[in-house]
């Protein structure tokens, strides 16, 4: 029988991963994204641990959806007051705040509790081509 081996805490191997979002379909790389973030693509992976594998995601404001998306694509927030109901196209969200749309989608797609929250945490993402993550050495990664 197999034993699953189970990395120290002690252990801080950060790896830091650079995506770049120009020209790319939403869908596809947030589930790149989130695969990469929960450590599908160690050979240590533990489906209850952190693998401490960082994401930075560049040039979110150019971010793509496919068909008619950009106008029938809402996202709900509310304020908590009555009547405090905002909807908001795709395309005014990208216009106004264009991080916030892969944020929700990856978070959606991560593990819902303790682990996730923390997962998240160790999510970066700008609207422009810089960062200030270079001292970590990101390894580029291509989303086809």
């Amino acid at each position: 029988m197999n034993k699953t081996v189970f990395s120290i805490k002690k252990e801080k191997n950060y790896a830091w991963f650079l995506f770049d979002a120009d020209s790319k379909t939403l869908g596809r790389l947030s589930t790149q994204i989130s695969r990469v973030l929960l450590g599908k693509n160690d050979v240590q992976y533990n489906s209850s641990q952190n693998i401490n594998h960082g994401v930075i995601v560049i040039n979110a404001e150019k971010i793509t959806v496919t068909g008619k998306k950009e106008t029938d694509k809402f996202y709900y927030r509310h304020s908590g007051r009555p009547g405090g109901l905002t909807i908001e196209t795709f395309k005014e969200m990208q216009k106004r705040i264009p991080t916030r749309i892969l944020e929700k989608s990856i978070r959606g797609m991560l593990p819902k509790g303790p682990l996730g929250r923390e997962l998240f945490t160790k999510l970066k993402i700008y609207k422009g081509p810089e960062h200030p993550h270079k001292a970590q050495n990101p390894t580029q990664i291509t989303v086809h």
